[in-house]
């Protein structure tokens, strides 16, 4: 996930630069739009209008700047592991895709035009809270609380304009991780039965990843939304 993304990044970097945005500052805070576009950013047109919804799964490895994937980057180290320990790493990508993938879509729904790896991010935090529901004693207590605090904390941050963050997506993406952390068993698959749900779960979201981006690669020539033809 980490190398995809930081790929993901220095090729949004390069056609920044192709249209003459990059440079100073520019780029801790933003990337050129076309290129998030094209790139397969979410987007309430593409998805609804031109049914692109290879959207809801490219724009998770998509960021608008170096201060954007550093924040996202140093969440998903912090948090990942631990959760790919717990459930293995077949279910592990699920979890991270279609939290993320969620995420867009409540946020598509609202009219967003968004990017980056948050929303699979709170599903992880989502997860995590579904845990320490399941699990009692004073440091499962204490993580929940610092969990929630974390979310709390970033929503109202969203509503405050900070950093442009998108409010929807962190929601969809902790409520899904939410609900799949109490569908989910707290232990990697021990029995024949398990493993195959958990490969099943994991070439799932490896196909739609891979897929995801072969449509936006086959996509990417096309027009942008207002562009005369």
């Amino acid at each position: 996930m980490l190398v995809a993304n930081i790929l993901m990044l220095g090729i949004s970097l390069v056609l920044t630069m192709q249209a003459g945005e990059a440079g100073g500052l520019h780029t801790l805070f933003s990337m050129s739009s076309d290129a998030s576009y094209r790139l397969g950013a979410s987007h309430p047109y593409g998805i609804f209008y031109k049914h692109e919804w290879w959207r809801l799964v490219t724009a998770m490895f998509l960021h608008g700047g170096l201060l954007h994937i550093g924040f996202n980057m140093m969440a998903l180290m912090q948090f990942g592991p631990a959760l790919e320990e717990l459930y293995g790493s077949a279910r592990y990508l699920f979890l991270y895709v279609f939290t993320g993938a969620f995420g867009f879509f409540v946020s598509a729904l609202t009219g967003h035009f968004s990017l980056g790896a948050s929303g699979a991010l709170l599903g992880l935090i989502g997860a995590m809270l579904a845990v320490t529901s399941k699990r009692g004693g004073s440091f499962m207590r204490e993580l929940r609380s610092r969990l929630i605090s974390s979310v709390v904390i970033l929503i109202v941050m969203g509503y405050m304009g900070f950093l442009r963050m998108d409010n929807a997506a962190h929601i969809g993406g902790c409520a899904a991780g939410f609900i799949i952390g109490k569908i989910f068993v707290d232990r990697q698959p021990m029995n024949s039965r398990e493993k195959q749900v958990a490969y099943a779960l994991g070439w799932l979201a490896g196909i739609a990843v891979i897929a995801s981006f072969a449509l936006m690669l086959w996509h990417f020539p096309d027009r942008l939304p207002g562009q005369q033809p």
